[in-house]
């Protein structure tokens, strides 16, 4: 089996080309010793099987990021058969920065000139073959997201390897002086055998001259006592260089890797005419304008909260028995269903009939009758981060976030994790701090990007807005999203002045140019987010109610409490139940937090479903659902959770807005705080996120209901 690896710069179309070439069979694990992610999946030519490695998206393959140096270290160590460099063709000449790079390491190469379409709508004229000739390797023109030229790039690689064509790209020339000093030291390089059996020396030559820190110490290491010998040699060839340019060699090789990328481009590239300004250039005009921008911003998310609330829980647009229903409505009518299956096991077996109903049907049917909505936020997020405007809303809000201490960068972090909206998620908002290149500024990222609104922290929202804020909908969405981000900024602005201390470091950015969504992948995103979303209801979030089910209804209270509570002939069944789940182990847990709780409003069943939030937020509503179907209501009424909120006395909207500010702000979910422990190094700085975030959450939530209750609204 043969196996290829493909790089490119971020947003080249690196990832559509994979999943093209790959389809299903994909499998994603960490690169061994490191905690980057690697996606691996396999591609078939007729009977040929072809291993296929993604690379971490990078624009260099200096060793600063994470990425560049997992890149880097697969292509010299690993030795792929293959190295499929996916360019950007409507931006070819950056982009060829990285190609120059990869060409200096000298493994086979094949280019992938991707994005064809949108370059040619731009104006430009690409010769191909002028440019394959320049580098000594194929190029294939692809347009990725649509998979055209993807099979024919397959074939080209694997014919070429069939047939013996090389496929080593013509040596890198970096001017007389500098290319007379890079051999020299090449060829003193190639006296070391160990050094020359793991490196190219010619490649390793030019990396000691840069003093690239990972080289410089696996050289030393695999000379041992001899570097001393080698250690000269390079001094002098550096020196040589800076002496002749008057700047110091690493600048000197890194403009000339430019100048090779900047003449390659202008011997390929020509105009029809004059280049046209591109559709992307003139949209960009109105949506990053520094008032315009932000106010285009605001229109997109109030627009995807109306469209979500209102498709798939307003509008009632699927035919169904009796009428159309919402989708959401179909999802509570199903599990109202299982319920009434199981109602005949209440009289025989009251236990067996209490897990399946309370613990299971109530529990996680009430995070997954919000499928439908999950599905809908990340169908939209999915089609936005396709057309290209996530990276604009990284563009309009990176001022602010330099001012809040935290790097421009950060910014993606945040919205992985849910800052355009919803729908996102902290786990991979933390791994996508790996990109940052300062430890500081991934630290303080991992902090706060927690506190995004995160897709387990929807159906909470959702819930509670459904029950005590129906009519502003939208708008109490809205209003979460900028508290959410007013108090991540304010927490990195903290962290930064009196925790983590430490200059910022510039940043960046890349604006892809837009495009039309293409169907296929966003509906493989969202599908592929939503079905992690239903694993989590089938598997961690059961297994947690089960466990709360049974906190919640063990002990048994003796005979004496549940004849105290139905003495009077007016006692219902449900006030039963809940004298019963006041005496488990969750009702005394509960009442025991209820004194300081209080102060936010929260009595010892909401306690219990908060505590439960700790492994998934998910598991709030399942808890709730599970507390109140055990305790107040009669069990032969059927209504969904937000209607039993909204009638039980104990409930107000200042208790459920006070509620939903704690779920945002409070401890990250389990996984999550593994992932910042790993990440991090330490587990201190995930027990720091913890307890941080859940003493800001109680401090807030009480002020606002306190100051609520002061202002008279409590009812």
């Amino acid at each position: 089996m043969i196996r290829f690896a493909i790089a490119g710069n971020p947003n080249a179309g690196k990832t559509s080309i994979f999943n093209f070439l790959t389809g299903a069979s994909q499998q994603v694990s960490n690169y061994p010793g490191v905690t980057v992610e690697r996606k691996e999946g396999m591609a078939r030519l007729g009977d040929r099987r072809i291993a296929v490695v993604d690379l971490p998206g990078t624009y260099s393959l200096t060793a600063y990021s994470r990425e560049e140096v997992v890149a880097r270290h697969f292509i010299v160590e690993e030795k792929p058969d293959l190295v499929i460099d996916v360019v950007d063709a409507s931006n070819l000449e950056r982009n060829l920065y990285l190609t120059v790079q990869l060409m200096e390491i000298g493994a086979p190469l094949v280019i992938a000139l991707n994005m064809a379409d949108i370059a040619e709508k731009r104006g430009f004229v690409i010769d191909a073959e002028r440019l394959s000739l320049l580098l000594g390797v194929p190029v294939v023109a692809t347009i990725g997201n649509k998979g055209r030229g993807v099979y024919k790039l397959l074939k080209t690689c694997v014919e070429a390897m069939d047939n013996g064509v090389s496929l080593i790209p013509k040596p890198v020339t970096y001017g007389h002086e500098v290319d007379q000093e890079v051999d020299e030291l090449g060829e003193t390089i190639a006296g070391f055998p160990a050094v020359a059996a793991k490196y190219p020396p010619r490649w390793t030559a030019v990396k000691l001259i840069e003093a690239d820190e990972e080289v410089v110490d696996e050289v030393r290491r695999l000379c041992g006592a001899d570097y001393d010998t080698l250690a000269p040699h390079v001094a002098r060839a550096a020196h040589a260089i800076a002496a002749h340019f008057d700047d110091d060699a690493a600048t000197i090789i890194a403009e000339r890797r430019y100048g090779f990328a900047a003449g390659a481009y202008k011997e390929c590239v020509a105009f029809k005419g004059e280049a046209r300004q591109h559709v992307t250039d003139k949209i960009d005009t109105v949506v990053c304008d520094r008032f315009l921008g932000p106010l285009f911003m605001l229109g997109v998310v109030t627009a995807l909260f109306f469209c979500v609330f209102k498709i798939s829980d307003e509008w009632a647009w699927i035919p169904w028995f009796g009428g159309p229903v919402s989708p959401t409505g179909l999802m509570v009518w199903l599990f109202d269903q299982f319920s009434s299956l199981v109602a005949g096991l209440e009289a025989r077996a009251p236990m067996l009939h209490s897990m399946i109903d309370d613990g299971l049907i109530q529990g996680v049917g009430g995070v997954m009758s919000f499928v439908p909505l999950i599905f809908v936020m990340f169908l939209f997020i999915s089609a936005l981060e396709d057309t290209g405007y996530i990276a604009r809303v990284a563009f309009i809000l990176d001022r602010v976030m330099q001012t809040f201490g935290l790097q421009g960068k950060s910014i993606l972090a945040m919205i992985v994790s849910g800052g355009l909206g919803a729908g996102g998620c902290a786990v991979p908002g933390v791994l996508a701090t790996r990109t940052l290149r300062e430890e500081r500024d991934r630290l303080v990222t991992m902090m706060v990007a927690p506190l995004m609104n995160c897709g387990a922290k929807m159906p909470v929202y959702a819930m509670l807005i459904a029950a005590f804020f129906p009519d502003r909908r939208t708008a109490m969405m809205l209003l979460l999203w900028g508290i959410s981000w007013l108090i991540a900024l304010s927490a990195a602005w903290v962290l930064r002045r009196f925790v983590i201390r430490g200059e910022q470091t510039p940043f960046v950015m890349e604006l892809p140019p837009y495009h039309v969504p293409v169907p296929r992948s966003v509906l493989k995103h969202t599908w592929e987010r939503t079905w992690m979303y239903i694993r989590k209801a089938g598997t961690i979030i059961l297994a947690i109610n089960i466990v709360m089910w049974a906190l919640m209804y063990f002990p048994r209270p003796p005979e004496t409490v549940a004849a105290d509570a139905a003495r009077e002939v007016e006692t219902t069944a449900g006030e039963v139940r809940a004298a019963e789940l006041a005496y488990s182990f969750a009702g005394r847990f509960g009442q025991a937090l209820e004194p300081a709780t209080a102060l936010a409003g929260f009595d010892w069943r909401t306690n219990i479903a908060l505590v439960g939030g700790f492994a998934a937020k998910e598991v709030v509503i399942g808890t709730l659902g599970t507390a109140y179907s055990m305790g107040n209501v009669d069990p032969d009424a059927s209504e969904s959770l937000s209607a039993r909120l909204r009638n039980d006395p104990g409930w107000t909207p200042l208790k459920a807005f006070a509620l939903m500010i704690f779920v945002m702000i409070y401890a990250p979910c389990l996984a999550t705080v593994a992932v910042i422990t790993r990440e991090s190094g330490s587990w201190r700085w995930a027990a720091f996120a913890t307890a941080y975030s859940t003493a800001t959450a109680f401090i807030l939530a009480a002020l606002i209901y306190q100051t609520g209750a002061l202002l008279g609204f409590t009812a």
